[in-house]
């Protein structure tokens, strides 16, 4: 890849997305729209608990934006419905170079490699097909509200990138730098994301998938199966337990005293049928007050 290609992407993805942030904040809703939108402004300006499974992530950068009103409470919704729409901006930056480096891939197959006729071929599709998902309906819709999806997919965007990423990297070593490193920033990406929406949670078949094409010497259809299933059992099974049981500890181990006890009392007030004393049933919004009292 050459460095003209590279600044022209480079260029071309910011530019992208700060059109995107523009026209979906100048089309922002100015209050709360229907549905959920209403309950998560509110839980996120006054940092309250929502419905459950929860979404602490949003609710914590909600608050940062809500400052932005001035203590102004009629506009405490502008501004958490604009923190959705620079979130969307960030998602289509982030899907014109996912389109980009899927077109790379396919270039360098070709004979001659990146020719200029090429490189004006691949950047016009991509902001084609940047622009078109900018303006489809239902992704407009939810850039211009205090909802969870602007933000969930933008985490979305940002782990399918990074396994790219990766995937360039692997092929393309740079003395010390370890490809590794977007492997670890994924698996904190989808940690935080949880704390916004699950949808970030269907992005793991596809990345072990990439990372099995790429390290396998032969790849089979067998081998495929056994990928996305174990991939399924993690992302279904293994990880909700793993964090509720976690939780389940952290609420044993300091409930004698201090923070622990806050959150045990905030528990049993809520469920006063002890519904968290078994480590799996403790409820999803559990993440709330542990997101909550962890911030304070």
């Amino acid at each position: 890849m050459t460095k003209k290609y590279k600044w022209v992407n480079d260029i071309l993805g910011w530019v992208i997305g700060i059109f995107a942030s523009a026209v979906y904040i100048m089309t922002a809703e100015p209050t709360a729209s229907w549905w959920d939108c209403g309950e998560y402004i509110a839980t996120a300006n006054k940092l309250l608990v929502g419905h459950p499974p929860g979404a602490p992530t949003f609710q914590l950068l909600g608050r940062v934006f809500s400052m932005f009103a001035g203590g102004d409470v009629t506009k405490v919704a502008v501004c958490i419905n604009s923190m959705s729409a620079i979130c969307s901006g960030l998602t289509i930056m982030f899907l014109f170079w996912t389109m980009t480096m899927l077109g790379r891939k396919l270039v360098a197959n070709m004979e001659g490699g990146m020719t200029p006729g090429r490189m004006v071929a691949l950047f016009g599709s991509a902001i084609v097909g940047a622009l078109t998902y900018t303006f489809t309906d239902t992704f407009w819709f939810s850039a211009v509200e205090g909802e969870v999806y602007a933000m969930s997919s933008f985490f979305t965007a940002l782990v399918f990138w990074c396994i790219l990423k990766w995937d360039f990297e692997y092929d393309n070593p740079k003395g010390n730098v370890n490809p590794n490193r977007w492997i670890v920033l994924i698996a904190y990406l989808i940690g935080l994301s949880i704390g916004v929406h699950l949808l970030n949670l269907l992005t793991i078949p596809a990345v072990v998938l990439i990372v099995y094409f790429k390290l396998s010497k032969k790849a089979t259809v067998w081998g495929v199966l056994q990928t996305i299933a174990l991939a399924s059992v993690v992302a279904a099974v293994f990880f909700p337990t793993a964090a509720m049981i976690i939780i389940w500890l952290f609420i044993r181990v300091f409930r004698a005293g201090g923070r622990g006890s806050l959150i045990a009392k905030a528990l049993s007030a809520r469920w006063p049928n002890g519904a968290f004393s078994s480590p799996l049933s403790v409820p999803s919004s559990s993440w709330d007050w542990f997101f909550t009292e962890s911030s304070r």
